[in-house]
């Protein structure tokens, strides 16, 4: 059978916020909170947690979740994701969904793999949104998008692009890093060399675009709230508390 599957790379190790799959918020980790928000989405058939660390394992049997334990080896999560994949030939759409984005949308999980089910064109498919702040148009750290007429991304940088000569005519778009996959795009992808953009940007899809893959975008209205640092974590207790 030809199944969609969620899966969400997670470790413990983070440079600025150490186990932050594991920190509680209103007495649930992270990683549970981001799971739940998976099993809201619609086309998805299984969500499979990929870690390395058996405490992030533990917490996700814990609450009821499905995860898989994979090397300690990998250098980023679509390498973790290939390791779970290879172990389901059932799986012929994948969606790499961060660990420490708990307020994603699970119409927006949809839309990502809605893309790669039913686009016979697009490799790879991801989401982006409309940018007017100039801060955030000019921040290396949120990464800019240009795309085509028919939405298939031209290019993806931190620099602010496309550059105006002529002001007023052209539309920003920030990238969310969301990714559905076609199993052989991710099989391909994850096979290939480092290329120089990638390696200039830092950023990986390049390597995609690089080797001629398609990324389909979609528009999509919410500002994501990734859980990088503690000013992330407390902006995040404070939704909530709100929300409650």
């Amino acid at each position: 059978m030809s199944k969609t599957a969620i899966i969400i790379p997670a470790r413990y190790g983070s440079s600025r916020l150490e186990g932050k799959p594991l920190i509680e918020v209103n007495g649930k980790p992270i990683i549970q909170w981001v799971y739940e928000k998976a099993q809201q989405a619609k086309l998805a058939d299984m969500i499979i947690v990929a870690t390395d660390d058996e405490r992030i394992f533990n917490a996700v049997k814990a609450f009821g979740g499905g995860v898989e334990m994979t090397s300690v080896n990998h250098k980023c999560g679509s390498d973790r994701i290939r390791e779970v994949a290879e172990r389901h030939p059932e799986i012929s759409y994948i969606v790499n969904l961060q660990g420490d984005e708990p307020l994603i949308k699970p119409e927006s999980i949809d839309s990502v793999a809605r893309n790669v089910q039913e686009d016979d064109n697009a490799d790879i498919s991801t989401l982006i949104r409309v940018l007017t702040d100039e801060e955030e148009i000019n921040n290396p750290n949120l990464v800019k998008c240009v795309i085509d007429n028919n939405g298939y991304a031209l290019y993806f940088s931190r620099s602010k692009i496309p550059f105006e000569r002529n002001y007023g005519i052209a539309t920003f778009y920030g990238h969310l890093g969301i990714y559905g996959y076609k199993r052989e795009a991710l099989m391909k992808m994850t096979s290939l060399e480092q290329t120089p953009l990638e390696r200039t940007e830092s950023l990986e899809q390049l390597r995609a675009l690089e080797n001629g893959m398609k990324i389909k975008t979609s528009v999509v209205d919410f500002v994501p709230v990734g859980i990088d640092t503690l000013e992330d974590l407390e902006k995040f207790k404070e939704i909530i508390s709100q929300k409650l």
